[in-house]
């Protein structure tokens, strides 16, 4: 009973503490909807970083907005990576590591983001939206089964014309707006946080030119997941494998006998990939592996072919590079006067095989969530994160949500309350990292 008694009033007084917390000078989603407006999408091969000068718009917002909060060591690197330090409040902060955060600026090749006009279907109430300005693009219910958890709440879309941007402007906007908490409530005990907003985090961003030591933190989060409570500790392991078709051109009026015309191989080629290719995006779910042909470029003297090798195990990635030489393989025999040349490079690793050792990060995560009225689990994505590479350079860098859905498309959408909820959950983790990371 006396402990009961305890708990109880223990409990009044966190529940006090909460009611008395002072908001944000700005809500995570009005924070976001500015975001999305900018213009941040990456390109594939524009061998620079960041791939496109328009990343470098946001960067310097949030440049200028993080100092205006107080965030010290605000720089802006040659590659384009935002880095920042908010220095702890405890009365010793060495007693618990750095612990890092990181959302990336850009947007995905593969839908346009410029021009993005974000919708908020206010009090949704159930049932399919239609986004307005193309109305065949239809977010189902039965393709998206959180929206019955999202009944009552504000859900933002993108007008059916554009991606939303929420692939991960939610996660800058929820940092930022964590930042803004702490620094309006310095009753929050928390360490020393280290903040990174990264660009072409699609494409493979400059994670390789990451300034681990000079940014300080011993452990990391991405905050780069979708839907409320999915936090994750395993990745892919990922390769993109480069297919090229060799021929001849000529002038086609004179071209007899002279022109070899690669197209016609590497038609051949990809119009066998779902005979042979079992395993495809379209075909596979959970812990199932994929060969996606996602990119290409076709001419009479050279096409190139672009594929996407992922699986959990990296002996599956050799399966699936096996799989790709038999096909051209068959390819060469009956194309015998195109050249076909194939290549491959490792894109990033499972980072399980780190994170394994340093459960602490998912559990304090898991707890923080949980402190914040969200069930979480660990969950796989499908899918990497700068978090991959950051996690094999030795910086143990899992994933946390940030309540979207449907990245890469134009049926993209977030809400008021995974907005709310995934920036509360990153108040609480910090807390928690304070109360018991000095013992981990």
């Amino acid at each position: 009973m006396k402990f009961l008694k305890v708990f109880l009033v223990s409990l009044g007084i966190a529940a006090t503490a909460l009611a008395q917390t002072k908001a944000p000078s700005e809500s995570a989603m009005d924070r976001f909807l500015r975001y999305v407006k900018i213009d941040t999408q990456s390109a594939e091969d524009a061998g620079k970083f960041p791939s496109t000068d328009k990343q470098l718009v946001l960067a310097k917002l949030l440049e200028t907005e993080l100092k205006a909060l107080g965030v010290q060591k605000v720089r802006i690197s040659a590659e384009g990576i935002v880095y920042g330090f908010v220095p702890g409040n405890l009365s010793d902060n060495s007693k618990v590591p750095t612990i890092g955060f990181i959302a990336h600026m850009d947007t995905s090749p593969a839908v346009s983001g410029a021009n993005v006009n974000p919708i908020i279907h206010k009090n949704y109430q159930g049932g399919d939206i239609v986004l307005p300005n193309d109305r065949t693009q239809v977010i189902k219910v039965a393709q998206n089964p959180d929206l019955k958890n999202l009944i009552g709440d504000d859900i933002i879309t993108a007008d059916g014309t554009t991606l939303l941007g929420s692939d991960d402007k939610s996660g800058i906007a929820e940092l930022m707006t964590m930042i803004d908490t702490l620094k309006n409530n310095p009753s929050i005990k928390h360490g020393n946080i280290a903040i990174a907003f990264t660009p072409d985090e699609e494409v493979g961003g400059p994670m390789d030119q990451f300034d681990i030591e000079g940014w300080g933190a011993k452990f990391a989060y991405t905050v780069d997941g979708e839907q409320l409570g999915d936090i994750s500790n395993e990745t892919w392991s990922a390769r993109t494998a480069t297919v090229t078709f060799r021929g001849k051109s000529t002038h086609p009026g004179t071209a007899k006998g002279i022109m070899v015309n690669s197209t016609y191989a590497a038609g051949y080629f990809l119009g066998e990939f779902p005979n042979v290719a079992k395993n495809r995006p379209e075909t596979t779910e959970n812990r199932v592996g994929f060969i996606h042909p996602y990119i290409g470029n076709l001419d009479v003297e050279t096409s190139t072919i672009k594929i996407l090798l992922r699986d959990f195990d990296i002996t599956g990635l050799e399966a699936q590079e096996n799989l790709v030489k038999g096909l051209i393989a068959t390819t060469q025999a009956k194309f015998a006067d195109v050249k076909i040349e194939y290549s491959s490079a490792l894109g990033y690793l499972n980072m399980k095989e780190v994170l394994k050792n340093y459960p602490q990060l998912t559990d304090f995560a898991i707890e923080a969530a949980k402190r914040a009225g969200i069930e979480a689990e660990l969950r796989p994505i499908r899918g990497g994160t700068d978090g991959s590479r950051l996690t094999t350079r030795g910086l143990p860098t899992p994933n946390l949500f940030t309540g979207g859905h449907n990245f890469h498309g134009k049926l993209e959408f977030n809400s008021r309350k995974g907005l709310e909820k995934s920036t509360e959950t990153l108040v609480h983790l910090v807390q928690i990292w304070a109360e018991k990371g000095g013992n981990k």
